[in-house]
Parts: C-alpha cells; sequence; structure tokens
C-alpha cells in the first residue's frame, strides 16, 4: 500500500480517537518495532469487527503497548471484558499507563506472563474471540489452544500471517516464518473451522469456529 492510498483511507474512515493517537506516538517514540503497534486502519477494523461479532469475552495473546486491546474494548457491550496477555514485564508500566489513559481501558484485565501457560488456566468455552498477535514460532500451538477455549461459533482473529511476504518466498529463512507458515497451513486443512484472509498491513486471518464439531 502506497503513502497517498494509506492516507486515503485514513481520511474516509472513523477518526483515530485522540488517546489512541498519543499512544501510537508513544510506542513508536519509545519501544522497539514500534511499527508493530496496530495502527489507525487496523485498529479501526478490530473495533469494527469487535462491534459486529459482539463478544461477551475476548482475549488478547500479545498486548505490546494496548493500542488493539484499547481498540477492541472500544466496542465492548456493557458487561462484557476484554483479557490481554503479554510476556514481557518490563512492558507492564507502560502498558498499564496506556490502558488508564483510555475510558475503554476499564473493561480491559491485563495478564503478564506466557501466553500459553495463561490460556491453560481458562475453562473450555471461556471466549467468544481470540486475537492472536504474540510469538509468531508459537502460533500453531496457541491455534490448538485457542479452539479449546472458543465457544462454537466463535472468531479468531490472527494478525501478521503473511509476514511481509515471506510466507511465498522459496528460502524460509527463519523460526517466525517457519511458524506463520505452518499455521496457516494448519488453519488451511482445518475442517472445523471457516477461514478467509484479508491482505491488510501484514496480513489479517478471520476464522470461525464451526458451529457443530
Amino acid at each position: 500500500m502506497t503513502q497517498d492510498l494509506e492516507d486515503y483511507i485514513e481520511a474516509h474512515i472513523d477518526p483515530e480517537p485522540e488517546e489512541l493517537r498519543r499512544i501510537d506516538r508513544a510506542t513508536n517514540i519509545r519501544l522497539l518495532n514500534g511499527r508493530m503497534c496496530s495502527g489507525h486502519i487496523q485498529g479501526r477494523l478490530l473495533k469494527m469487527l469487535v462491534r459486529m461479532i459482539r463478544p461477551r469475552c475476548v482475549l488478547e495473546l500479545g498486548t505490546f503497548s494496548g493500542y488493539s486491546a484499547l481498540c477492541m474494548a472500544e466496542a465492548l457491550e456493557p458487561g462484557a471484558t476484554l483479557h490481554t496477555v503479554e510476556v514481557d514485564d518490563e512492558l507492564e508500566d507502560f502498558i498499564r499507563a496506556n490502558l488508564a489513559s483510555a475510558p475503554a481501558g476499564e473493561n480491559i484485565t491485563l495478564h503478564i506472563g506466557d501466553a500459553m501457560e495463561t490460556m491453560r488456566g481458562w475453562d473450555d468455552g471461556a471466549f467468544d474471540l481470540i486475537f492472536i498477535d504474540a510469538d509468531k514460532r508459537a502460533y500453531a500451538d496457541y491455534y490448538g489452544e485457542a479452539l479449546r477455549l472458543l465457544q462454537p461459533g466463535g472468531f479468531i482473529i490472527a494478525d501478521n500471517t503473511l509476514w511481509d511476504g515471506h510466507v511465498v518466498e522459496g528460502c524460509r529463512h527463519s523460526s517466525q516464518t517457519e511458524g506463520i507458515i505452518r499455521f496457516n497451513d494448519l488453519v488451511a486443512s482445518d475442517p472445523r473451522v471457516e477461514k478467509a484472509i484479508v491482505p491488510l498491513r501484514d496480513g489479517l486471518t478471520l476464522i470461525r469456529k464451526r458451529d457443530q464439531q
């Protein structure tokens, strides 16, 4: 996507809330790999998807700076909650400050720890929507556990599934690329789910768990 096209899209969708604009700027100034922040376009899409799905309980794997969690939490209905898991404990203070700076932050519970270990603490069917944006090498493992945690008819959204185009390169030169390819192949061959890939930014895969298993 060219910068001109990105600017055009941003001008024709809902504006980025000011508190999220501040978080995006702080993320890019203070953190390494600031480009991992979802940003305006993907953030508004995440909010729209939550508005459409109307989940009662959401799980996010990979909080980073809290931007995507806040986008999803904006669209939660009264009484709904969002749990987000971040492995890097050095980000905890930064994340908590960001969540506290936005009204939607009051509906978010932050967990600091390993994603797989944290997921094992919930019962089957605990969530209606799970957003996967953590360690790419473990995506296939997250997927298996996410299906257990997901209600029939629930959704998984997985970020970075085109991985800067590396998924179609002949040379699989990193464990992260291998992890994404393994995940994509697993989802593609799984009859338990419906799936579609949206070529937005680094690729966003939408997965629906079928009602009958």
